[in-house]
């Protein structure tokens, strides 16, 4: 199951308490293709994150990429989720120029999350 777009995300997302928040990012990492094992490498772990983090990029027709992300905790699996669904299936010079910092402010994730 695809992951719904940022937008729609937020849509929902502004509608509940912190703790339903918690929640939504729960489901949304439980909607994250699954990353194989052998995928979960030194080379694709996300360095600086308290829990494990990995990301694979590959690349789709068109100059798109597609990612395969997992992490070892379910709300960073959820963060990593909305990453993703601002993300996925763009062209990588699209990615490249985004600023996913901005894409997620109106989360406030730094004021819920520590």
């Amino acid at each position: 199951m695809p992951l719904p777009p940022l937008a729609d995300i937020l849509d929902e997302y502004e509608l509940l308490d912190p703790e339903e928040r918690y929640r939504l990012l729960i489901d949304l990492g439980r909607k994250l293709e699954p990353m194989p094992d052998a995928l979960k490498t030194d080379a694709t772990k996300v360095r600086g994150c308290s829990a494990s983090v990995w990301v694979y990029p590959a690349a789709q027709d068109g100059g798109r990429l597609h990612f395969l992300a997992d992490s070892n905790a379910a709300i960073t699996k959820g963060i990593v989720a909305l990453v993703l669904s601002a993300v996925q299936g763009k062209p990588a010079a699209e990615i490249a120029a985004m600023d996913v910092a901005r894409a997620l402010e109106p989360f406030a994730l730094a004021k819920h999350l520590s």
